[in-house]
């Protein structure tokens, strides 16, 4: 038995290495968003997204990742590999944690954004190359 994933429109577009707005973009040509990007009637009718509380912008819809990767892939994106991903992570915090002084967002900052399942994996990865710095986040927000 499967089980449905729904995410952000940011965690869906981080899987493709895209930013929330050019993976909205996407979802907009298929007619699933409306003009304030909220889910339209057709993306939840097509099981696309699910939507809770359209007064709260953003973080209470959800979009099927599965339904939705096949539109992102007709729209000529292609998924980031998990391995790729982890290793996307690791450089960008190890980089972080040696500092710039052109850069103000600290490593804790940066990893806020770290979906939730690459935590083990990249501070396993950061803590190999020796770097100290390690993603502290104790639990998901798992409010659907």
């Amino acid at each position: 038995m499967t089980t449905t994933q729904w995410l952000t429109l940011s965690d869906l577009g981080r899987r493709f290495g895209l930013s929330a707005r050019h993976c909205g973009h996407a979802l907009d040509h298929e007619g699933w968003r409306d003009h304030n990007g909220h889910p339209t009637q057709a993306a939840i009718t097509a099981g696309a997204a699910q939507s809770h509380n359209r007064y709260q912008h953003g973080t209470s819809n959800r979009w099927n990742v599965e339904i939705c990767a096949a539109v992102l892939s007709k729209h000529g994106n292609r998924p980031i590999h998990r391995s790729e991903q982890i290793s996307q992570w690791v450089t960008l915090l190890e980089a972080m944690e040696e500092g710039s002084a052109s850069v103000s967002t600290s490593p804790d900052q940066m990893a806020e954004d770290l979906p939730f399942d690459l935590i083990e994996e990249v501070n396993h990865q950061l803590s190999h190359r020796g770097c100290r710095f390690q993603v502290q986040r104790f639990e998901e927000s798992t409010s659907l």
